[in-house]
């Protein structure tokens, strides 16, 4: 009975020392995020779809008082993109062709980020099933994510080191894939950032008197005309979705010649319709400013500029817009994805 009792009080010591545990790593990591007033982090990026890996060399700034900045940069072609908070404003930046979509949104304190510390604090703390796993060097913390435009993914992986400081996040599907894949190789807590940081001039290009920096008109996609560009531009070939939704077809192909050069109209029929414009990208003479009623989406190759009913982007020198009624986010996505050099229909009718 007593070779019983003190192997009892040993199991709850045991218990109780790890329930202890796990309440001081994520108090240390807390206090480590929460006491910084502003931090830069470097390191890598791979987002993976069935069939490929797109890897980004990844940086991103926080200064307090809700100043974001995230550069991105495609190690494949070097499309660099930047998304940039500035405390109200929020912004997709794409230097290369002095344009940028903004955003009326409450990214990013609205979904789950991989890239941003707060954002990981934030599901871990909102999970109350979160568990934690001591492995060599560090641990690793397993929570629930929350991606509104992303249903694909459930779950992720938080690795710490022993001081408590996050150096990887895996985000995975409900078949236990890894989609996303954040390396921390560099990691500045005390980075000493200001607001002049976090300005978009600082990513304007020089501009002739009486240029107006932005052009406030209502078009959120690739066919709104750039008047301010003295550049024409033509579609090789036109390039189709290898994606789908059951029972749509392509039941028109129109190519038409504006001012600034070709574009292609593609309309969809069927039970997910849906419209699909593409031009070749043109570098704008001054910054071009696109108001979006929406959200910024991370695409395989790019970030998207998504509405209630459309999805605009750039890749590999042209520039897409999608818009429906009919289809979900997720089926936007897909499509989008699928997008390549190739002609190539997955349905024809």
């Amino acid at each position: 009975m007593k070779k019983i009792l003190i192997v009892f009080c040993m199991v709850m010591l045991l218990c109780g020392c790890g329930k202890e545990k796990k309440e001081n790593i994520i108090k240390d990591l807390k206090n480590n995020i929460n006491n910084s007033k502003s931090y830069k982090l470097e390191g890598t990026m791979e987002i993976s779809n069935d069939e490929e890996t797109f890897k980004y060399n990844l940086e991103s700034y926080y200064l307090k008082d809700n100043y974001y900045k995230i550069i991105l940069v495609n190690q494949n072609n070097n499309h660099e993109q930047i998304i940039l908070k500035d405390n109200e404003d929020i912004y997709v930046i794409t230097p290369s062709l002095n344009k940028s979509f903004k955003f009326q949104s409450e990214w990013p304190g609205n979904s789950s980020q991989a890239y941003i510390l707060g954002n990981l604090l934030n599901d871990i703390e909102n999970d109350q099933d979160v568990t934690i796993e001591n492995k060599d060097n560090g641990y690793v913390i397993k929570t629930k994510v929350n991606y509104p435009n992303n249903n694909e993914l459930k779950y992720q992986k938080i690795y710490l080191n022993n001081d408590k400081n996050i150096e990887k996040v895996e985000v995975y599907n409900e078949n236990d894939i890894v989609k996303i894949k954040v390396n921390f190789d560099k990691m500045d807590l005390k980075a000493g950032l200001k607001k002049d940081d976090f300005k978009l001039s600082e990513y304007i290009k020089e501009e002739e008197p009486g240029q107006n920096i932005e052009n406030e008109n209502t078009c959120t996609g690739s066919g709104c005309e750039n008047s301010e560009s003295n550049k024409t531009a033509s579609i090789e070939s036109i390039i189709y979705p290898l994606y789908l939704p059951t029972n749509t077809y392509l039941t028109s192909s129109e190519k038409v010649e504006t001012s600034v050069g070709d574009r292609v109209i593609l309309t969809f029929s069927g039970d997910k319709s849906f419209v699909l414009i593409e031009e070749p990208t043109i570098s704008n003479n001054s910054m071009e400013i696109v108001p979006v009623y929406g959200e910024p989406l991370l695409l395989s190759e790019t970030i998207g500029a998504l509405s209630a009913s459309s999805l605009s982007w750039d890749v590999n020198d042209i520039s897409y817009y999608l818009a429906s009624t009919a289809l979900s986010v997720d089926e936007m996505q897909l499509i989008a994805n699928s997008l390549g050099n190739t002609t190539l229909v997955a349905n024809t009718k």
